[in-house]
């Protein structure tokens, strides 16, 4: 993508309503030129029309590499099912897989994310919101759950490490989430605003640092969680605070900021007023994933053109492919996956 095409994007990344375009949807994303694109279960009924929806957005732009995005974990959260895609074990599987046989684990890991690379690679997806760097507590709430690898920080970084390179080796950006971390959540944001109490001192030895480790990676998404003793006003996806001293500085993290999803229930005011809040605060882009028209709307009049930060920050990490892309011998990953996964309970 040119410096020319970045700046006459949107700070947006959108939705779309169902497995093809409209003619309003067509319409309206060649007028407002979102930066990217979202895809979920909603929009997926098999290869073919996955392959032809993910043209149809790229052209309705008029940018055929305008980034598609997917949450493509494993477990829970894979929008691509069976039979056409591969199903993959949740992270949480991998983590206590690893308590006993760490390195059969990150094999086994390094193979299912090739595995769901694959699959990705086939439909034109650039794009995965995965790995998912949150701790695994007692307390951390279902929504989260088993989407985490571990409770240790250092087990979560080296397992997200591997599904980081293996994306990238792929031609696939990965997303780090949820910053600066989501698992001392007990309840859902997709339903109200958690808060943590913990102080900055402990979070910084646990919870945030995952992130610290992998702060290197290109992309990152925020959570909508309040941090009473840093900021006890503004959940992380609009706290000024979270993001410049916590995110960028304390964390390190200098790439591509998304919001999670705006329509989620943590958050409160207008779609277009979330919108620019989260912007204001220092977010580079958010995420709008309904694809309800007519809040779409509502969300492109408050997202401007991307700032020259954020298209910096898409530039450097467009950067890391510096080759193409592996090509990747499914039968024999699988074969070989399926050998190690044998009577393994974890």
């Amino acid at each position: 993508m040119s410096a020319a095409e970045l700046s006459d994007c949107r700070s947006v990344i959108f939705g779309c309503e169902g497995l093809t375009l409209s003619r309003a949807e067509k319409k309206f994303f060649k007028a407002e030129q979102p930066f990217g694109f979202i895809l979920f279960a909603r929009n997926v009924e098999d290869p073919k029309q996955l392959r032809k929806l993910v043209k149809a957005l790229r052209a309705a732009v008029g940018r055929p590499d305008a980034p598609v995005l997917i949450d493509q974990e494993g477990g829970r959260v894979q929008r691509l099912r069976a039979p056409h895609w591969f199903e993959a074990k949740p992270f949480g599987f991998f983590g206590g897989m690893y308590e006993s046989d760490p390195d059969r684990a990150i094999e086994a890991l390094r193979l299912t994310t090739r595995l769901i690379a694959a699959d990705l690679q086939a439909a034109g997806i650039t794009v995965n919101c995965t790995p998912c760097l949150d701790l695994r507590l007692p307390e951390t709430v279902e929504a989260i759950g088993d989407r985490a690898f571990a409770a240790d920080p250092q087990v979560v970084a080296r397992l997200g490490a591997v599904v980081a390179e293996e994306m990238l080796t792929a031609g696939i950006i990965p997303v780090i989430k949820h910053m600066p971390g989501h698992g001392r959540a007990t309840v859902d944001s997709h339903h109200e605003l958690p808060h943590v109490t913990a102080a900055r001192p402990d979070l910084e030895q646990t919870d945030f640092a995952p992130f610290t480790a992998l702060s290197l990676l290109p992309w990152g998404m925020t959570s909508h969680i309040l941090f009473d003793e840093i900021d006890p006003d503004h959940p992380a996806t609009l706290s000024e605070t979270v993001i410049t001293t916590i995110i960028r500085e304390g964390i390190g993290f200098d790439g591509l900021l998304l919001t999670d999803d705006l329509n989620m229930k943590a958050l409160s005011g207008s779609l277009a007023e979330r919108a620019g809040a989260a912007l204001a605060a220092g977010v580079d882009i958010v995420l709008h994933c309904s694809g309800v028209l007519e809040e779409m709307k509502d969300v492109a009049a408050a997202c401007p053109p991307l700032t020259e930060k954020a298209r910096a920050r898409i530039e450097l990490g467009n950067r890391v492919f510096d080759q193409a892309p592996a090509t990747i011998d499914v039968t024999a990953d699988r074969a070989r996956l399926d050998e190690l996964l044998a009577g393994v309970t974890a």
